[in-house]
């Protein structure tokens, strides 16, 4: 059976994208740091079903408040 490892390398790359984007709008909206949680959802792409648990994870947690 052949195994194209370019085209593994192409899913983490273009979800790196992806992940990272929905990473920054849900830490946005849901803790106080959304760099980090930027920088966590990107840094999980290297392992593919670690980054969906990640999102989901992030999903499921409640919105912070923000008074001014």
């Amino acid at each position: 059976m052949n195994f194209n490892v370019t085209l593994l390398g192409e899913i983490v790359f273009y979800s790196m994208f992806i992940v990272g984007a929905l990473s920054y709008y849900l830490g946005k909206r849901k803790t106080s740091t959304p760099k980090i949680a930027t920088l966590v959802g990107i840094a999980l792409c290297i392992v593919p079903p670690l980054n969906i648990v990640y999102l989901i994870v992030l999903m499921l947690k409640n919105d912070i408040s923000t008074t001014t």
